[in-house]
């Protein structure tokens, strides 16, 4: 039973799509309806006249929809020659009805307005016409109630066609938002897309770049040992400690290539599944500060790392984005700083901002020709600005190079996060300088560049 009445169901909506699509189909059955009625009620034969004036009633209500106005006036004509001719109303006068509705539904105001006052006026002479008269009292008494009984009938069907028309309108406006809200919805997607893409770009670098840097320094460090041992006299027992450092070299090595090709099929993983619903989320923080210098210790770059203040509650996003701007400044010390460097990290939490302070001493700032196009300190500086952050770069006034981000924290978790980020913001000149009369930052001295941010492609 309810198979039977889906499938009636869906013929019915077949059906009525057709009828939609074929907008000239219900005028073409209403004239055909009117020319019926006009037929069975005997009033066709009336004479050349009464076929003349009801033709004009009924015939132009194949074009109602198209031209409301036109059809308004035409039929207008055929109801005066009908007053003119014929001592009655017939069948056919239903058409006013119609043509009424029709101005108001399909026509603009101004025309629904003017044809209204026609019918309106149609009603009062059509009783006038058609009254008798049997004495003055009585016969204004009898044309007052022809003329209200067919003006309400006028007013039906103008307030029908004009509730029709305002749902229509409400109707358009509706299908108007949705598509404007679809749009909105698609932008927002490609919008969240293209920041997703971005992030997963930027975790990209950093953990190819860092690495890369790791594997370039530790080949050139085993390269340079191993050709040390390679390099005594035939028959002379082999350089132990020179082997031993290449053999530590080549572990480290493989250890990193190991970490950085399972963070890359992570990333590839979440790109290439686009329908498990996985996102990335990368693991690494202040937290592991330790591990990062470490590695970089162990490639032969001299590295020490303070952190002053309680830093196991950050947020997860002012968390990595400290870790990444700390693995950037190393990645670029190790491949800029030159021979002989020392890199200093200092991370300074206070109640309202994350101070990360990296500074080397080398002298490859200065020495070194760069093409700039790198995109190091660009994803640096939009991890951080996101945030509501600033970060600087730049050479140091006596030699190396500096990098300082301020990143906002919130005071606490019940504090209104916009006005953390204002505090934060404001109180990066006074918390976060180098120059602070509290512990000094760097040892050497050195204040931080005063507003000196470079394009994000120079180291």
């Amino acid at each position: 039973m309810s198979d039977t009445l889906q499938a009636v169901r869906e013929q019915a909506s077949d059906l009525a799509r057709g009828v939609r699509s074929r907008a000239w189909l219900p005028d073409a059955a209403v004239v055909a309806a009117f020319l019926l009625i006009y037929l069975v009620s005997g009033a066709g034969w009336g004479g050349p006249g009464s076929i003349l004036y009801s033709l004009l009633q009924i015939v132009p209500l194949f074009w109602r929809r198209r031209h409301p106005m036109r059809v308004a006036v035409v039929a207008a004509v055929g109801c005066l020659l009908q007053l003119v001719l014929s001592d009655g109303p017939m069948p056919t006068n239903i058409a006013v009805l119609v043509v009424v509705y029709s101005a108001a539904a399909f026509g603009s105001r101004r025309t629904a307005r003017t044809v209204l006052a026609m019918a309106l006026a149609g009603a009062v002479l059509g009783a006038l016409r058609w009254s008798f008269y049997f004495g003055l009292g009585s016969y204004l008494s009898i044309v007052a109630v022809q003329s209200l009984f067919m003006a309400c009938f006028v007013g039906v069907a103008w307030a029908l066609g004009d509730v029709m028309r305002r749902r229509r309108e409400v109707v358009l406006r509706l299908q108007e938002q949705n598509r404007a809200l679809a749009r909105d919805q698609a932008q927002r997607s490609r919008l969240a897309a293209q920041d997703e893409r971005a992030s997963i770009a930027r975790e990209m670098h950093d953990v190819v770049a860092h690495s890369l840097a790791v594997v370039v320094v530790q080949a050139d460090g085993g390269l340079y040992a191993a050709r040390q041992a390679l390099a005594k006299e035939p028959g002379m027992a082999a350089d132990r400690a020179a082997l031993e450092r290449a053999a530590g070299t080549l572990e480290t090595l493989a250890e990193t290539a190991r970490t950085s090709l399972a963070d890359t099929r992570r990333l590839v993983g979440v790109l290439r599944d686009t329908g498990s619903g996985a996102e990335y989320a990368p693991l690494e923080g202040v937290g592991h500060l330790d591990d990062l210098v470490e590695r970089v210790r162990g490639s032969g770059v001299d590295v020490e790392a303070h952190v002053r203040g309680e830093v196991a509650d950050l947020p997860r996003d002012v968390d990595l984005a400290a870790y990444r701007v700390v693995q950037e400044a190393l990645t670029n010390a190790m491949k800029h700083a030159g021979p002989g460097a020392s890199v200093d990290v200092d991370l300074l939490r206070t109640p309202e901002v994350l101070l990360v302070r990296v500074t080397d001493d080398g002298d490859g700032a200065a020495q070194d020709e760069h093409d700039g196009e790198g995109n190091g300190l660009i994803g640096m500086r939009e991890r951080v600005e996101v945030l509501g952050g600033s970060v600087s770069a730049g050479p140091r006034t006596r030699r190396g190079w500096e990098v300082v981000a301020t990143l906002p924290v919130a005071r606490t978790a019940a504090s209104d996060a916009g006005a953390a980020s204002d505090a934060g913001a404001a109180s990066v000149g006074a918390s976060a300088s180098p120059a602070d009369p509290g512990q000094p930052l760097d040892a050497s001295g050195d204040r931080e560049p005063a507003a000196r941010h470079t394009s994000g492609g120079t180291r």
